[in-house]
């Protein structure tokens, strides 16, 4: 993967995009590609080295065995080597680094937190006052629903934070690579992300 900054970059965002459990999935390389296309720069960090699984189920069992803890661990080196002047992102599983260091590393642009949430207490005492932030997930998913009064509550207490709920069950459901995408609301997403991130 070749990170493109495009000349007019310091009008724009860097943004390190964490994957969910299923992998670096073709859609979400193309998620990644559509900010670039809007002329963001955006890392998208391999933390399962290559592999990809067809259900959420497989890719909580190969996180299982290699151990959560170690794929955190990748995934907040990633960062290392990037400035503090970052867009920390995350679909599910990638929420849970990438909501880490958007509380507890000092510069950071601003925090995308797609179809998870977790409570602001896991990191530190509140939401950084000048870290906006955007959750996305849907009302019938299952794995949302659990982490909604989160959610809320981050929404609730942060100075610039959007919570948006769309219709309907499906999980991962910007990933055009899997059969849990929704065209309509992952457009929808996109478009809000895209604002977010020319806000910033």
């Amino acid at each position: 993967m070749v990170d493109q900054r495009p000349e007019d970059a310091a009008d724009m965002a860097e943004v390190l995009l964490y994957h969910h459990i299923q992998g670096l999935t073709d859609g979400v390389r193309a998620f990644a590609d559509e900010l670039r296309a809007a002329g963001h720069t955006v890392h998208t960090p391999d933390l399962f080295d290559g592999r990809t699984f067809d259900t959420i189920d497989a890719g909580f069992a190969f996180a299982r065995e290699t151990g959560f803890d170690a794929i955190r661990e990748r995934g907040v080196a990633a960062a290392d080597d990037l400035g503090p002047d970052l867009v920390y992102a995350g679909f599910s599983f990638g929420v849970t680094i990438a909501q880490q260091l958007a509380q507890t590393r000092g510069g950071a642009r601003g925090a995308l937190l797609m179809y998870s949430c977790i409570p602001i207490s896991e990191f530190g005492p509140a939401w950084p006052d000048d870290v906006p932030v955007q959750i996305h997930g849907k009302e019938g998913d299952e794995f949302f629903r659990e982490d909604l009064p989160a959610a809320r509550e981050l929404a609730g207490s942060a100075a610039s934070a959007e919570l948006f709920l769309y219709p309907g069950d499906q999980h991962l459901f910007a990933d055009s690579s899997l059969d849990a995408y929704d065209p309509a609301a992952a457009a929808l997403l996109l478009e809000r992300v895209t604002a977010f991130l020319a806000s910033t």
